[in-house]
């Protein structure tokens, strides 16, 4: 590569107490040893890590800035500073590997960038689509037993409009099925069958 590494440092600390220097001191000592150039620097402070992109919006920039091609990697202190649930983790690094951006994760020793970083990435695709997987055949056997006993089956009554938010709000993967049931007024199921039917297709 000719040109220095483009480099955004995230920062997250879900208390006011406690501090992002000790996180930005060890990541800008990191970047002087490779050479990187950091270019930009993204804090959420008191920030729950189990919050979705709309509560972190300095998150939320930094991605928008890797899918605009601003930057060529991403370095954090570690995996939890970034979310809390392998779904969103997954999510994420899948948000950046389609812009081409690299991870680096200092605790974890995680850097996308070297051979043994790229298997990681690739191995994280497995647990997402064997996930998606798991939920389409739930769906299934739950079908299959419904019409066993005799089940009246065939969709919620749910409008259109109704219908497209869910799949809008599933797609951007921010919250999960029990929050968006809950934001829409509708069952779980409905968004799990909904959630399935977007696997699928």
């Amino acid at each position: 590569m000719g040109k220095n590494k483009r480099v955004a440092i995230y920062l997250r600390v879900s208390t006011d107490g406690q501090s992002v220097e000790n996180q930005r001191r060890e990541l800008m000592a990191t970047a002087k040893h490779h050479g990187w150039d950091v270019v930009a620097e993204y804090a959420d402070a008191g920030v729950s890590g189990a919050k979705g992109r709309d509560q972190r919006p300095q998150f939320d920039k930094m991605l928008k800035s890797a899918v605009r091609g601003e930057i060529d990697m991403i370095a954090a202190w570690s995996v939890d500073r970034l979310g809390r649930s392998l779904q969103g983790l997954i999510e994420f690094l899948g948000e950046i590997k389609g812009a081409g951006v690299d991870l680096f994760l200092h605790q974890q020793a995680l850097d996308t960038s070297t051979p043994a970083g790229k298997a990681m990435f690739q191995m994280l695709g497995v647990f997402a689509e064997f996930e998606r997987s798991i939920i389409v055949a739930r769906v299934h056997a739950g079908l299959k037993r419904a019409r066993k006993e005799g089940k009246r089956l065939g969709r919620p009554k749910i409008d259109y409009d109704t219908e497209r938010k869910i799949k809008a709000a599933l797609a951007k993967g921010d919250d999960g099925v029990l929050k968006i049931a809950a934001r829409y007024s509708v069952g779980t199921s409905t968004v799990q069958r909904i959630k399935a039917e977007m696997s699928a297709s």
